[in-house]
């Protein structure tokens, strides 16, 4: 059987669904119900740095409206600390509060426990590994093909971009 794109792509999806599953689950276990697993995600991508709301978009490929209303609840329930630029008052900084910081680190205890449950062994270690490496290749294919306009890039293409890269 040959494994296609979009074989991968609707895995990945339904991935991103249990997690955001395991998340809901986790934050019971905590007690925490100010807080969603999407906006759980906002507080890992924003993590131990201070970004612009532009940053965090990029980095956490989330859709604009819908990080605006989340990062607007993470505000209000005090998980994001939010600065205004002083001399461009429609831009601003985030930040986790120590509150946004302590969820995190319970959070990455109970993933630590699902991690060592998952590896076993060094054949599940790298098997993670290939799994992360093939899901990155995937995304800088992705990548990629949208900067040529829908046009495939070869391996060889991107090989070499993602090297002069480095």
């Amino acid at each position: 059987m040959t494994v296609t794109h979009l074989e991968l792509a609707n895995t990945v999806e339904r991935i991103y669904r249990r997690f955001a599953d395991l998340l809901r689950v986790d934050l019971i276990r905590l007690g925490k119900d100010d807080i969603s697993p999407a906006q759980v995600a906002l507080l890992f991508t924003i993590g131990d740095d201070e970004l612009s709301v532009r940053d965090l978009l990029d980095r956490g490929h989330y859709m604009g409206s819908n990080a605006s209303y989340n990062l607007k609840q993470l505000t209000e329930s005090g998980y994001v600390e939010r600065h205004v630029m002083a001399r461009d008052r429609r831009s601003a900084r985030l930040k986790l509060t120590r509150k946004g910081h302590e969820l995190c680190e319970a959070l990455h205890e109970f993933h630590e426990e699902y991690h060592n449950a998952l590896t076993n062994d060094l054949q599940d270690q790298q098997e993670m590994e290939t799994a992360l490496r093939t899901l990155r290749r995937l995304e800088e294919f992705w990548t990629q093909t949208l900067r040529y306009g829908g046009v495939p890039v070869t391996s060889t293409v991107m090989t070499h971009e993602m090297r002069s890269r480095r």
